[in-house]
C-alpha cells in the first residue's frame, strides 16, 4: 500500500473541484463544475446580447433575469457611463432583440446618481427607436419605477421629435401595444406640439378624424390621410397601398386584403417585414418559382449586406426565418401552411452568411469545437425551437466558410466527428450537430484529441454554454498540456452562448479570450484575434 494515487498527476484537477490555489477566482456553475468568475462586465454584455427572457437547460428565466437585474445594478453603481455604452453596443444590431437593452435602460434610469440619469437621457433615442420599443419601455417603466422627471422628459422628447413624417409613421404603424396607446402617452407626458404639423398629428391621435379632410393636410400626414381614406373605402386597398405607401400593419386591419394587395405591399416591403412574411407571401402565390421578378427582388434585398445592416437584421432573425420557412408552417406562430420554394431557401441560406461580419481568409489553422452536450439542446428561440447547439453550429460554419484551413468537431464527454465542412448548407450543418446532441460536458476533450493526433491549430474556438463539469481535468489544464506538447503559441477563444457568470478562460492567460452572445461581428473578431489585430 502506498500514496502514489495522491501525489501523482497534480497538474489535473476534476472539474467538480476548484483548481488548488485558484479557489478565490472560481465559482461553481449550475452544472456542479467549477469555472472562473467572468465578472460583472462580461456577464452584463452576455445578458444584453443574449437576453434572459427564455429559460436555459440549467436555469429558469425568472432566475436568469434576477441575475441580470443584480448585475446591472452593481455595474451602474460602479460606472453608469460604461453601462450606457454596453446598452448602445447591444442595441445596435448585436443583441438577439432589443428587449434586454430596453430593460437595462429602465434600470439605468432608476439609479439615484445624477450620472446614471444623464446617461439614460443621452442614449434613450438611440435605444428606443420604434413605436414598439416605446411601448415596451413604457410598460417596463410603469411596472418598475413610475414616471419621474427624467422619464417624462425622455418621453416628451421622443414624441416631439423634429422628423414629423417618421413620427407619424411610428404612431400609425404601432397604434397600441402592451396596454398603452399613443393617446395615453401624450396625456401621460403632457406633450405640447412644437409645430403645426405636430399639432395636427397629435389631434389625430387623440380625437381621430370624424370627417376625412378633402385634401391631405400636409405631406407629413399623407400616410395617415390614406389610412383614414381606406377605413372609409375598405375595398380600395390597392389604391391606398400604392398611393399612401401603407404597410401591412396599417392596411390589413381596415382594408380588404387579397393577392394583389400583398403584391403591392411586397414591392415596397421593408426587409424585416419581408423576412417575417415569407410564408404568407408564398401561400398567397406572390412568391412562386415562376414569379421571377418577385424572386429577384427578394434576392436583391436579402442578399445585400448593406440592406441587412441598415435594416438591423440579426443573423438569428435570418436563421429563424430559414427554419420557419423550410418547415412550411409547421414551426413558428403562423397558422398558415405553404410549400417552400427551393430558390427562396437558397436565398435565405446566403442571407445567413451575409448577416455575419467576415473578411478574406487569414491563412491560420482553426479548430472549431461545438458543444453538442445535452444542455445545448435547449431552445434559445422558443417559437421555432432553435437550439443553442444549432446556433453554435451556424456561427462556427460561418467562420469556417471564410477560411481555408479548419476543422469542425463536437464535444460532450468525447470529441466527435460531425461531418461538417464549409461545403455544408446551414440546414445540413444544423442537422448534423443536432443529431449528436446529448451527453455530459467536458471541454478538455478537445485538447486531448488534438494532443493525441498532434493537430497544430493556431486558434481553438469553443462554441458552448461554458457549463463544463464532466472531465478529470480543467480545460485550462488541458490547454497548458497542449501548449507544452504541440503548439506553445496556440490561442483559445470561448464563445459563451448562455447568460451565465462563468467562463472557461483563465484570467491569467493572455492568449485566451471569452466572447459572449450571438454578436454578428463574432466571426470577424475571431479572425482578428487569430492574426493579432486585436
Amino acid at each position: 500500500m502506498n500514496y502514489n494515487f495522491f501525489i501523482k498527476n497534480k497538474t489535473a484537477t476534476p472539474q467538480t473541484q476548484p483548481i488548488p490555489g485558484r479557489e478565490a477566482e472560481m465559482i461553481q456553475g449550475r452544472s456542479g463544475g467549477f469555472m472562473f468568475n467572468a465578472g460583472i462586465w462580461e456577464m452584463l454584455r452576455r445578458c444584453l446580447l443574449i437576453g434572459t427572457a427564455h429559460s436555459t437547460y440549467y436555469a429558469g428565466k425568472q432566475e436568469l433575469t434576477e441575475d441580470f437585474v443584480a448585475v446591472i445594478q452593481q455595474a451602474v453603481a460602479e460606472n453608469p457611463n460604461r453601462v450606457a455604452e454596453e446598452i448602445i453596443y447591444a442595441s445596435d444590431r448585436r443583441a438577439i432583440n432589443n428587449s434586454a437593452p430596453i430593460l437595462a435602460l429602465v434600470l439605468l434610469s432608476m439609479d439615484a446618481a445624477p450620472a446614471a440619469k444623464q446617461a439614460f437621457a443621452e442614449i434613450f433615442p438611440q435605444v428606443v427607436r420604434t413605436g414598439s420599443h416605446f411601448y415596451e419601455w413604457l410598460n417596463y417603466t410603469k411596472s418598475l419605477r413610475g414616471f419621474g422627471k427624467v422619464v417624462r422628459e425622455a418621453g416628451k422628447a421622443w414624441l416631439s421629435r423634429e422628423d414629423v413624417p417618421g413620427l407619424a409613421y411610428q404612431l400609425l404603424k404601432y397604434q397600441q401595444r402592451q396596454g398603452f396607446t399613443h393617446r395615453d402617452a401624450l396625456r401621460l407626458f403632457h406633450v405640447k406640439p412644437p409645430t403645426e404639423n405636430h399639432r395636427q398629428l397629435f389631434e389625430w391621435v387623440v380625437k381621430g378624424w370624424e370627417e376625412l379632410p378633402a385634401d391631405i393636410p400636409s405631406p407629413a400626414l399623407a400616410q395617415i390621410w390614406w389610412y383614414e381614406w381606406l377605413k372609409r373605402n375598405p375595398s380600395q386597398t390597392h389604391e391606398a397601398i400604392a398611393q399612401g405607401h401603407l404597410t401591412h400593419e396599417m392596411a390589413a386591419p381596415v382594408g380588404k386584403m387579397d393577392k394583389q394587395a400583398w403584391q403591392l405591399l411586397f414591392e415596397q416591403m421593408p426587409i424585416g417585414a419581408m423576412l417575417r412574411n415569407l410564408g404568407s407571401l408564398t401561400e398567397l402565390g406572390v412568391l412562386r418559382a415562376d414569379e421571377s421578378a418577385n424572386i429577384l427582388r427578394l434576392q436583391t434585398v436579402l442578399n445585400n449586406k448593406e440592406h441587412l445592416r441598415q435594416g438591423r437584421i440579426h443573423p438569428i432573425d435570418v436563421l429563424k426565418a430559414l427554419k420557419t420557412y423550410e418547415s412550411g408552417g409547421k414551426l413558428g406562430r403562423s397558422k398558415k401552411t405553404w410549400q417552400p420554394v427551393p430558390r427562396i431557401v437558397d436565398i435565405l441560406e446566403k442571407a445567413v452568411e451575409l448577416s455575419f461580419d467576415v473578411v478574406q481568409p487569414t491563412g491560420k489553422v482553426f479548430m472549431h469545437a461545438i458543444d453538442v452536450s445535452g444542455s445545448m439542446s435547449w431552445a434559445a428561440v422558443e417559437s421555432v425551437g432553435l437550439t443553442y447547439c444549432e446556433i453554435a453550429a451556424t456561427m462556427a460554419l460561418v467562420t469556417a466558410k471564410a477560411e481555408e484551413n479548419y476543422m469542425i468537431r463536437g464535444f460532450s464527454t468525447n470529441f466527435k466527428e460531425l461531418g461538417i465542412t464549409a461545403k455544408d448548407s446551414f440546414r445540413s450543418a444544423v442537422r448534423k450537430a443536432s443529431n449528436q446532441n446529448y451527453g455530459g460536458t467536458d471541454a478538455s476533450v478537445a485538447y486531448d484529441w488534438m494532443i493525441k493526433h498532434k493537430f497544430k491549430a493556431d486558434i481553438v474556438c469553443f462554441w458552448t454554454d461554458s457549463e463544463s463539469w464532466a472531465g478529470s481535468k480543467h480545460p485550462t489544464q488541458a490547454l497548458a498540456e497542449y501548449r507544452k506538447k504541440v503548439n506553445p503559441n496556440v490561442k483559445a477563444v470561448y464563445i459563451t452562448l448562455a447568460p451565465y457568470k462563468i467562463t472557461l478562460v483563465d484570467p491569467q492567460d493572455p492568449l485566451s479570450w471569452d466572447l459572449g452572445g450571438f454578436d454578428p461581428g463574432m466571426p470577424r473578431i475571431i479572425q482578428m484575434l487569430a492574426t493579432g489585430e486585436l
